[in-house]
């Protein structure tokens, strides 16, 4: 375990109650720590291996919160696949697998371990840095932007009914706005309205109903065009990721500073944005989004 505070990892290894776990790898970790996977990583102070890792969050017998970081990320894998199956599954990583035990938890966890004394931060001389803290997520910022997204992403049939392909405007150069579209983070919450785009950054004939230039939006435009760029020049590893979807489609998620964006490869995409808190600007389909789109999916990086 070099470089790592060996009685931090015996303290918390010393009857670790798991309460969850989640995997911190290049296609898949909280986008709440960052828009890409360095990023992530270096919230917790690790370096970005190519494998990745697995946080193993838990209590230890006084209650402290402690994140366990192992390498056997094909192990933590499992245990999450089958707590999401409603299985149960004893996650016992291996000593050998440990890497570091990092004080506090990187993440909002709702449960604690039963038996003991409430969560808490370990002591301070139990280790040797500050403890982990979830990111402040109660005001707009990048973390509530990229938690939006995920919930898009995830609910990404209930987000998508309540958008209407025929209301998008036709005439070039206009924007228009989506009654119904609830605010990021809040899914079902009162309506919001949504500036509508297209791909292209350009005109859209009138004849298009699946899209609207982009002339009124210039956050829409700026993220189409950082976007595009990302093909022809690999953004920060994780920066854009394929999951998949039903049918042959995937879902793509790309971030980059001060916006995420949510899409499915045969359909619209969903923008949200730093400087406009709580709102989600739908992108039509149009000409262009399709190309971009299956070009970015080319290039991202995807679960093994």
């Amino acid at each position: 375990m070099a470089g790592t505070d060996e009685d931090a990892v015996a303290a918390a290894d010393d009857a670790l109650y798991v309460l969850t776990a989640v995997l911190l790898t290049p296609a898949k970790f909280p986008s709440v720590l960052g828009d890409d996977y360095p990023e992530a990583c270096a919230a917790l102070g690790l370096p970005p291996q190519a494998d990745g890792y697995g946080l193993v969050l838990g209590q230890d017998g006084d209650g402290a919160r402690w994140t366990v970081v192992v390498d056997d990320v094909s192990l933590v894998a499992i245990a999450v696949a089958s707590w999401d199956c409603g299985m149960e599954y004893d996650l016992s990583p291996d000593e050998r697998s440990v890497v570091t035990a990092l004080p506090g938890w990187p993440l909002a966890v709702a449960v604690a371990a039963p038996g003991v004394p409430v969560p808490h931060d370990p002591e301070p001389d139990s280790a040797d840095r500050p403890a982990l803290c979830p990111p402040d997520t109660t005001v707009w910022g990048p973390a509530q932007r990229r938690l939006g997204a995920d919930e898009i992403a995830l609910q990404w049939a209930q987000w998508r009914e309540q958008i209407d392909d025929a209301e998008f405007p036709t005439r070039d150069g206009d924007t228009g706005s989506v009654d119904g579209a609830p605010r990021a983070g809040e899914t079902g919450a009162s309506s919001d309205e949504g500036a509508r785009a297209d791909a292209s950054g350009g005109r859209v004939a009138a004849d298009d109903r699946t899209g609207a230039g982009t002339s009124g939006h210039d956050g829409v435009r700026r993220v189409l065009t950082e976007a595009r760029a990302y093909v022809d020049t690999p953004p920060p590893l994780g920066r854009v990721r394929s999951s998949f979807a039903p049918g042959d489609a995937r879902t793509l998620r790309a971030d980059g500073p001060g916006w995420s964006l949510v899409a499915r490869t045969d359909d619209i995409a969903f923008i949200l944005l730093d400087e406009e808190p709580g709102e989600v600007l739908p992108v039509g389909r149009g000409p262009s989004l399709p190309g971009l789109l299956e070009a970015l999916d080319r290039m991202a990086v995807r679960p093994s």
